[in-house]
């Protein structure tokens, strides 16, 4: 779900060659959700191999890394650690909207409606330890670094962002925003069309979003933009303010400036509803620290552990081998730079 601030975001559309050379750090979680939600079947089902065994996203991140990678960026995947209690609402509603979603599957699969078999399987994905470890397993074998968060992944990637360790961040949500990421990348994809929820393709753009023009176009500084997630909703206080939109927040983050001040007017003015503690969700956001990693090592592919991963997974062993030989490229040209770099 995520912060609920996308109308008044200001981005960019931007074209993938600005990114050549730059390491950005990957939602892990963020980034299964989508392959096991997009790559499936005409009735929903995701991809499988003979044994029953979900594929999809294993398909996902050979296949889109192999294209990032090819266009000269590195990447660096964060996995999420344990969930902040704070979550636990927004975590019974998922499971709750999941377990609705299966039911109404189910009926569409009595009936035959392949339509809504697609739609509602989309519904009540979860990613288990097992596809998490699968995860962690092609990526090393990819050469692709990974580390994992104490908590949210889009904390720990925006920590590293802020450090300096990488780049940017990449997720599809602007929570990274609220956790000081510098920069935020949005539909890291080569693929320019999806589908909807509904079947209808519509354009996906790359879209670039710098903190520091966002609090100069909204006028506001990091605590207001922390102040004005929480007014509109976050994961940790879902639907924020009751009878408080977008447009309005901002108003009231701009006018009171300071987060005790903003709330405080909230909590009186008698116009709303505050159902949550602020201060707990404003801590999250503001004093993330980081799991203490200084340096993301480096990591060199290992092709036939790649190949056998897929193979024993039921992968085409020609696809496997024409995407591996541009992995193989991939790693000469970084040699002939670095032979350059040294004898220059």
């Amino acid at each position: 779900m995520g912060v609920q601030i996308a109308e008044i975001i200001p981005r960019k559309e931007i074209n993938l060659s600005l990114l050549k050379g730059k390491t950005i750090a990957v939602d892990a979680m963020n980034t299964l959700y989508q392959f096991l939600t997009t790559i499936r079947q005409q009735d929903g089902t995701p991809l499988m191999d003979s044994k029953g065994k979900i594929t999809s996203h294993l398909s996902g991140l050979f296949y889109r890394n192999i294209s990032l990678l090819s266009e000269g960026i590195n990447l660096v995947y964060v996995f999420d650690g344990k969930p902040s209690h704070l979550k636990e609402k927004e975590l019974n509603e998922r499971a709750e909207r999941k377990r609705i979603a299966m039911e109404k599957y189910t009926d569409a699969k009595k009936s035959g409606d392949i339509e809504s078999m697609n739609k509602y399987s989309k519904q009540f994905v979860k990613i288990n330890e097992e596809i998490v470890n699968e995860s962690k397993e092609i990526l090393k074998a990819l050469g692709i670094s990974f580390v994992e968060s104490l908590n949210e992944g889009e904390a720990e990637a925006s920590f590293l962002a802020r450090a300096g360790l990488v780049w940017a961040s990449a997720s599809q949500d602007y929570d990274a925003l609220l956790y000081g990421t510098p920069r935020l990348i949005r539909n890291l994809t080569l693929a320019r069309k999806r589908k909807t929820s509904s079947g209808i393709l519509v354009d996906v753009n790359i879209e670039f979003i710098e903190l520091q023009q966002v609090l100069e176009s909204l006028q506001i500084d990091r605590d207001q933009l922390i102040s004005l997630g929480i007014l509109t909703g976050t994961d940790f206080n879902i639907g924020g303010v009751k009878g408080l939109g977008q447009k309005r927040a901002l108003e009231i983050v701009r006018k009171f400036r300071y987060p005790t001040i903003i709330f405080d007017y909230i909590y009186k003015s008698g116009k709303y509803v505050m159902d949550f503690n602020w201060q707990e969700i404003f801590k999250e956001f503001k004093e993330y620290k980081g799991n203490g990693i200084k340096k993301i090592d480096k990591i060199k592919p290992d092709f036939e552990k790649v190949k056998k991963i897929l193979l024993e997974r039921d992968f085409s062993e020609e696809r496997v081998d024409k995407a591996l030989e541009k992995l193989r490229e991939i790693e000469e040209e970084k040699k002939q730079v670095s032979l350059k770099d040294f004898f220059n």
